[in-house]
């Protein structure tokens, strides 16, 4: 059996994992962050390209490095404990918060701008509308590797390559003063600012699908699995590194367009008004919807691929069922979704985190199964003392553990359990599997 690829069909699959990652965050969150940093946006847009660009290809490389599956990546976990994080991370990344959010950046900025009076309604009908596509695409799994990324992303890259161009070479401003936390802390808070794009989630969820799109196309051995896996993860990232930077700019030289902007939606939508006009609110509602419309299929597929696998039901009912879902979450709104979603995100991103890294380190580990129960269990615990305060809850008593101003009390106490578990695993019973 032929174990290569065309150069075509790997160029097909880092474009779909592209559009698989460049979402609604994607795009509305790096415009805000850089207008808010303003002379700090590179310290900003470096925090930022870390969670958002480096732990996401770092996410896929662990995934390829585990054999492909949530179950080699979390084989030294308790099955029970391995079962609900990936439940949870499929839960969060996809009918709970991160489709439906894709959903509604897709109607605030693909669709209500041309609608004459936006209600409940309208948002009821656009929500049906484009899940059923999304589930339309998402029914022919095969396919996925030629409907996105041999059509619907190069689509999309094309204008978002217009889009960058025009606002590197025709800038509307010049850059602003640093708001807010942005003056003493522009670089955490541009760290913090990538959990919204969920992609250390989504990395682990889009590697299986990835692998799963890979070995539909013939590739059966590990190695060159593994190979390719990596290779769509580069191409990937580097799109995203791309768009990320041209964004940041943008929101950074917007000051003298929105001076008020509430959100980087707004900011955008300015910004493309002045470079190209009003035929340029078409240009962009064309690279929302498409961006939105190739995350959505693949938060959906690679939902319904997992659940399939727990459950009797088959990949094409859950994709289905989810659909449902997302379409009647989507309608309570973007901000409640947004404001639901932030405490979630700081409880549980840094255990993604520490599985991604705990992955690499793990040959290091003289007792695996301790090393990872106890770097996970620490990174939970602090990231919860995170999540309280970002959700509202007094935990100034707290205010002395290192880091927590920066919402990043996880850190340390991670690092030191992974130096713990090095150097005294040894002298630690395994724990009995399962």
């Amino acid at each position: 059996m032929n174990e290569k690829l065309k150069i075509m069909d790997i160029f097909a699959l880092g474009f779909m994992t592209f559009a698989f990652f460049l979402g609604a965050g994607n795009i509305i969150f790096p415009p805000q962050a850089g207008f808010l940093a303003g002379e700090h946006t590179f310290s900003a847009m470096m925090g930022f390209l870390i969670t958002a660009v480096g732990l996401p290809l770092l996410g896929i490389v662990a995934l390829a490095l585990a054999g492909g599956n949530w179950k080699g990546l979390t084989r030294d976990l308790p099955a029970p404990v391995a079962i609900v994080m990936a439940v949870l991370t499929f839960i969060i990344i996809g009918p709970a918060f991160a489709a439906p959010r894709a959903g509604l950046v897709a109607y605030e900025m693909g669709a209500k701008p041309f609608l004459n009076a936006p209600g409940q309604f309208e948002l009821s009908i656009f929500s049906v509308v484009f899940f059923s596509v999304a589930m339309i695409f998402s029914l022919n799994q095969g396919k996925l590797i030629d409907t996105i990324g041999k059509w619907l992303t190069p689509i999309l890259f094309l204008g978002l390559s217009i889009l960058a161009m025009a606002v590197f070479f025709s800038p509307q401003g010049e850059i602003g003063p640093a708001q807010g936390v942005y003056v003493d802390q522009a670089f955490s808070r541009g760290f913090l600012d990538g959990y919204n794009t969920m992609d250390t989630f989504a990395s682990l969820m889009f590697g299986i699908l990835i692998v799963d799109v890979i070995r539909k196309k013939g590739i059966t051995s590990e190695a060159s699995t593994c190979r390719y896996l990596i290779l769509a993860g580069l191409i990937a990232a580097a799109g995203l590194a791309f768009v990320y930077i041209a964004l940041f700019y943008l929101g950074a030289t917007a000051t003298n367009l929105v001076p008020e902007a509430s959100n980087g939606g707004e900011i955008l939508v300015a910004y493309v008004l002045a470079l190209f006009g009003e035929k340029g609110q078409i240009i962009l509602s064309g690279i929302i919807l498409l961006a939105c419309l190739t995350t959505v299929i693949g938060l959906v597929s690679a939902c319904a691929d997992y659940f399939s696998s727990l459950t009797k039901l088959g990949y094409r009912r859950w994709v289905v069922i989810l659909s449902i879902i997302c379409t009647v979450v989507s309608n309570i709104g973007l901000n409640q979704l947004i404001s639901l979603s932030v405490p979630v995100l700081f409880a549980l991103y840094p255990v993604a985190i520490a599985l991604i890294l705990m992955t690499f380190l793990r040959r290091f580990m003289p007792n695996p199964a301790f090393a990872f129960r106890l770097v996970l269990g620490v990174s939970l615990a602090f990231a919860l003392f995170d999540a309280m305060k970002i959700a509202g809850v007094d935990m100034s008593i707290l205010s002395g553990l290192p880091l927590f101003e920066y919402g990043m009390a996880w850190l340390l106490p991670t690092c030191v359990a992974i130096f713990a578990a090095r150097f005294m695993g040894r002298f630690i019973a395994s724990p009995c599997p399962g």
